[in-house]
């Protein structure tokens, strides 16, 4: 019995012992001092479900000849500018966005779809991507212009493929065949080249926080270089994973760790550099391919791009083509509202002038070739976007994320396990670089997210009943908010 009581008073000064919170030795975070992206069109919104509603009480003859009408106009405005420079203040593009908007809703509400909206919506990011090459993507107002028109185009597309039938989803769409010299394969009916940027958004809590975590919110939460091997042609994808950091995938671990969406990127053949060593991408995905096999790199949680000891996703690809004279991201990624910059500061961000996966869209040294989706994953990846946005809106208005202090040993004790697993190069529980602080505050926004999921999810089915389709995103976001106050 003594020795009982003994060992059981060593166990709870132990716990005691841990309970003793640490000095946060936190730098101060480098902070963007610019204006995040607002959209600010409830009323465009409600508009376009109205007509969404009105179109769908339409006969078919007149909706089909409305909507002939209009792609027809939409299509003589295109030609007759397309192969014409447009600089960013010109009309050109707020004209196509709004004339797109448009058209959007009533596709929606057709029984019998072409794929007009999917190849429309190509030919103008393509525009685009070309247009953008001589402007300057750091300027506010340039970019703002970009941002509107590739993610506001998408997301259009998107709310029409939401509402399509299952043989009228559109999966795989091709954009932009940028020439390469490098090897090959196919990746879910998608060429990929060695040294292409493949941008994907993964099925994570935080995933939906790194795509929508931004001035510029956005559908991407995770960049990979694929590295083709030339003499077996067998592809290799070197990416970096909170849990492991810097690691080589096989293409079925690649697509076995969850994707709601990926899209394929890929070095303009015309640049500089590529004229000069068209092998260029495939060099570069051999660098970063070799550097992860001769050094462990972990994973950076302060997203501090300038230092290599450490890399997050998107350094991986910027670090590897860096190397070669290609500096990607030509405008930084910038995170500016407080709320956001203080949840990510509780998960070890330093740094909010950095590179954030989505934002690599509006490089111009860049192509889109190609972009994948699956009809039920891409509306999981609107109602993951959702309660992230009704979350930041909480940590914007000052909610905090806290945790059980009465963990904080518990957690500890794990941490103190990971470390040894670490040491002899295993996967901790707890991710080498976090904290058990961090992960405690991880658990809460995860469980927060969680609950809010499930009470959006629930609403949401109650809406698709009532109304008989699946609500848009407006309406997700206003779902998920009622969530949270419930």
């Amino acid at each position: 019995m003594k020795k009982f009581i003994t060992f059981l008073l060593l166990i709870v000064g132990l716990y005691l012992l841990l309970l003793i919170p640490m000095p946060e030795n936190k730098s101060e975070p480098q902070k963007a001092s610019q204006i995040p992206f607002i959209w600010d069109q409830d009323a465009l919104w409600e508009n376009l479900e109205i007509t969404f509603l009105r179109a769908k009480a339409m006969p078919s003859e007149e909706l089909d000849s409305i909507v002939r009408e209009l792609t027809f106009e939409n299509d003589s405005i295109l030609n007759a500018y397309e192969d014409k420079a447009i600089k960013p203040e010109d009309d050109f593009y707020p004209v196509i966005e709004h004339r797109f908007f448009q058209i959007a809703p009533l596709i929606a509400a057709q029984e019998n779809k072409s794929d007009w909206h999917i190849r429309f919506y190509n030919r103008v990011r393509k525009k685009i991507k070309l247009d953008s090459r001589f402007w300057d993507i750091s300027n506010p107002s340039t970019r703002n212009t970009s941002y509107r028109i590739l993610y506001g185009m998408r997301a259009a597309v998107e709310e029409i493929l939401l509402q399509s039938s299952d043989n009228q989803f559109v999966s795989t769409t091709f954009v932009s065949e940028e020439p390469s010299a490098t090897p090959s394969v196919e990746l879910l009916g998608i060429k990929v080249h060695s040294g292409d940027l493949l941008v994907s958004r993964g099925g994570a809590e935080v995933s939906a926080f790194i795509s929508r975590g931004n001035d510029f919110p956005g559908n991407f939460s995770h960049v990979a270089i694929i590295h083709i091997n030339k003499e077996t042609n067998e592809p290799y994808l070197v990416e970096a994973h909170i849990e492991k950091g810097v690691a080589i995938a096989t293409v079925d671990e690649y697509l076995n760790d969850k994707k709601l969406r990926f899209m394929v990127m890929r070095p303009r053949i015309d640049l500089e550099q590529m004229k000069a060593n068209p092998m260029l991408p495939h060099e570069a995905s051999l660098y970063i391919y070799n550097e992860s096999q001769t050094r462990h790199i972990p994973y950076d949680f302060k997203m501090d791009y300038y230092d290599s000891s450490a890399m997050f996703c998107s350094e991986v690809g910027s670090y590897a083509y860096k190397q070669f004279g290609i500096n990607l991201w030509e405008s930084e990624s910038t995170i500016s509202s407080n709320g956001i910059i203080e949840w990510l500061n509780n998960f070890g961000v330093e740094n909010f002038v950095t590179q954030m996966p989505s934002d690599l869209e509006y490089d111009p040294m860049l192509s889109v070739v190609a972009e994948w989706r699956d009809k039920e994953i891409l509306f999981q990846d609107h109602v993951d976007n959702a309660v992230m946005d009704a979350l930041i809106s909480r940590a914007n208005k000052g909610e905090k994320l806290d945790y059980n202090i009465w963990m904080l040993p518990v957690a500890r004790v794990i941490k103190g396990y990971s470390l040894f697993l670490n040491s002899i190069e295993k996967e901790g529980i707890i991710p080498e670089g976090m904290g058990a602080v961090t992960a405690l505050k991880n658990t809460d926004f995860v469980e927060r997210f969680k609950k809010c999921k499930s009470l959006t999810e629930s609403k949401i089915k109650a809406f698709t009943e009532e109304n008989k389709y699946i609500p848009p995103y407006w309406q997700l976001v206003r779902i998920a908010e009622e969530s949270l106050i419930n």
